[in-house]
C-alpha cells in the first residue's frame, strides 16, 4: 500500500454545487433586503459555517442552527440525482483504489448533505473517512478537520494532497501541512494561491495534477 493521500473537500471541489447554494440562500435571505448576487456569494458565504452565515446576515430571524437545517434540507430537495462529479474525479477515485492510496472527503457541509452528494456523484462507497466540520471542535478555515482526516487515515501532512476551492478551506489545507491544492471552480489562480494553494487545477483531468502525484508518493519530479 502507498503511504500517500487524497483528501477532498465536497461543495465545489468534487462536484459543482455553488449555484444551488446560491439559489437557496438567495431565497432564503430576500425577506433581509439582501440580493445574493455571485459576488456576494463568493465574498460572504462561499466555503463558510452555515450557522456563523446566518447569524451574522439574519441575526434576528431565529435559532443560526435550526435556518442551517432548514437551508441544507432545501439545498437536497434541489440537488439533482445522479448528478455530475467535477470532471476527473471519478477516474482520480478508482486510480486511488488500485493503487492503494489513502481517501477522505473533509468538508463544512452537514452529515446528511455529504451523504447525498457522495451517492448523488456515485461515489459514496469509496469513502470511509468522512470528516464533518461541524462535527469538529473547530471546523475550516482551522485546519483541525483535515488533522483528523490525517491521523485517522495514519498517514504524514506532507504525504497528502487536499482539494479545495473556498478561501476558508484552502487556508485550513494549507495549514494542516498537506499539499494544498486549488481547484478553480469559483476563484482564479491568484486567489486560491492568496489563501495557501500551492497549485491549482482547471478540474481533475488538469496535466498539473500529475507531478502532485508523484510528489506525495515520494516520486522524482521531472
Amino acid at each position: 500500500m502507498t503511504d500517500c493521500a487524497l483528501l477532498f473537500d465536497l461543495d465545489g471541489t468534487m462536484l459543482d454545487t455553488d449555484t444551488i447554494h446560491q439559489g437557496v440562500f438567495a431565497d432564503m435571505l430576500a425577506p433581509t433586503g439582501l440580493t445574493v448576487t455571485e459576488d456576494f456569494y463568493l465574498e460572504n458565504i462561499h466555503g463558510r459555517l452555515n450557522a456563523d452565515i446566518f447569524a451574522e446576515l439574519m441575526p434576528d430571524a431565529g435559532d443560526p442552527q435550526q435556518l442551517s437545517e432548514d437551508k441544507e434540507a432545501e439545498f437536497r430537495k434541489r440537488l439533482p440525482k445522479p448528478y455530475p462529479g467535477m470532471p476527473g474525479v471519478s477516474r482520480l477515485v478508482e486510480r486511488a483504489m488500485v493503487e492503494g492510496w489513502g481517501l477522505a472527503v473533509v468538508t463544512n457541509a452537514p452529515r446528511v448533505n455529504a451523504e447525498a452528494m457522495l451517492n448523488a456523484i456515485g461515489l459514496r462507497e469509496a469513502f470511509e473517512v468522512v470528516i464533518i466540520g461541524e462535527e469538529c471542535e473547530r471546523g475550516k478555515p482551522d485546519p483541525l478537520p483535515y488533522q483528523m482526516a490525517m491521523r485517522q487515515l495514519g498517514i504524514a501532512p506532507d504525504r497528502c494532497i487536499a482539494f479545495e476551492d473556498s478561501p476558508s478551506g484552502m487556508r485550513a489545507a494549507a495549514a494542516s501541512g498537506a499539499l494544498a491544492v486549488g481547484i478553480r471552480s469559483s476563484l482564479d489562480d491568484s486567489a486560491l494561491r492568496a489563501n495557501g494553494a500551492i497549485e491549482t487545477l482547471k478540474d481533475f483531468n488538469d496535466k498539473a495534477l500529475e507531478p502532485l502525484l508523484q510528489r506525495i508518493k515520494g516520486e522524482t519530479v521531472i
